[in-house]
């Protein structure tokens, strides 16, 4: 009947591939599975004929014949973000280089997506995992252990969490934090404000309640609190929970806490934000209130990216290691694949303070 789609052709199976090149089927399977030993020659005329005909290996039918599937499993809070981006950028062109595909998903930082993403990924039989994890202890990990029971290395990128013992590439968050907070304390500020920290509905009244509060939620955050804390205290400079923002970690609400921040008697003269999202709360508010920064804002914000070097003025920035983050992640566990031991240790990057011009001495003292 005119007009009818021809019926595509069936692929060419490991049998016709075997006939082309001469050899036995087990060898064009052995050949183009990957696993056991074929000369070198007979390897070339099954690579040989496989391109001639079209061929195209099942990774399913292979995986389940050999236990490998070449493939590692991702899980990161929001791959639009583009810290993750560049750290899935970096897993991504490791991996590939060492003949591994990677599969992500994105969790929005919820602990029920990410508990979701990891039986998926333990269902599609990867190799290894490498997890942004949003579990803050004990009660939170066992969809990780449950990986780990059925055979699937783990590695934590970004954070750490403590409750397990696993390699874990990360920053130094509190020495980030720390120099970050030392060069607005070197520029004269003492009311230096902290956005964010723990999403608790009332501000703690004491540091010691702050601090427990910030290790109940991402490790990330506590460090960078840690770090604001310790500058204060090399610099004598009294703690005021009033200088530091809690709730909702969205830009909304970094904006309304910074506005508080302004209407204090003794109002704030620097702000020290941690993500990008507190960076563009702050801003907002700043702007608000018709203020300059930094004539009468100073302001340094985490991940440094090409937006802040064109803002007006140009935002002075820690710049995170994003591609090496990810590729040193990789390394660690297809080291681990490859027969390595697990070291179970932190693999910590260092991080460069990009000085631009956000920072300026405090309102009447220029």
């Amino acid at each position: 009947m005119s007009g009818e789609r021809p019926r595509p052709s069936a692929p060419p199976t490991i049998s016709e591939v075997a006939a082309e090149a001469g050899v036995g089927r087990a060898t064009a399977a052995r050949t183009l599975g990957g696993y056991g030993y074929v000369s070198p020659e007979l390897k070339e005329r099954v690579l040989a004929a496989a391109e001639k005909l079209g061929y195209r290996a099942n990774a399913l039918a292979r995986s389940m014949s050999t236990g490998v599937t070449h493939t590692l499993g991702v899980i990161v809070a929001d791959i639009g973000n583009p810290f993750f981006a560049g750290v899935v950028r970096g897993i991504c062109d490791t991996s590939r280089a060492r003949g591994f595909d990677t599969l992500v998903v994105s969790t929005y930082e919820r602990l029920d997506e990410e508990v979701a993403a990891a039986n998926v990924l333990i269902d599609k039989r990867v190799d290894g995992m490498i997890v942004a994890s949003a579990a803050v202890d004990h009660s939170s990990v066992g969809h990780i252990r449950t990986a780990l029971d059925r055979g699937i290395p783990v590695v934590l990128v970004d954070r750490a969490v403590p409750s397990l013992d696993l390699d874990a590439v990360v920053i130094d968050n509190r020495d980030a934090a720390r120099e970050a907070v030392e060069k607005l304390i070197a520029a004269g500020h003492r009311r230096i404000g902290f956005v964010w920290g723990p999403p608790v509905d009332k501000v703690p009244a004491t540091r010691r309640e702050l601090i427990a509060a910030a290790s109940r939620n991402l490790w990330t955050d506590g460090e960078r609190l840690r770090g604001y804390l310790d500058a204060l205290d090399d610099a004598g400079i009294p703690f005021d929970p009033e200088l530091v923002m809690v709730g909702p970690k969205v830009e909304k609400r970094a904006a309304r806490e910074v506005a508080r921040m302004l209407d204090l008697p003794d109002r704030v003269t620097a702000l020290f934000c941690t993500e990008t999202d507190g960076v563009t709360g702050a801003l907002r508010a700043i702007r608000a209130r018709d203020l300059s920064c930094p004539g009468d804002m100073s302001l340094i914000g985490f991940d440094d990216s090409a937006w802040a070097a064109v803002m007006v003025p140009p935002l002075t920035m820690i710049e995170q290691p994003v591609h090496q983050l990810g590729s040193t992640a990789a390394e660690v566990l297809l080291d681990v694949l490859g027969g390595a031991e697990p070291r179970r240790e932190m693999h910590t990057l260092r991080t460069r303070l990009v000085d631009r011009s956000s920072v300026a001495a405090p309102p009447g003292r220029a």
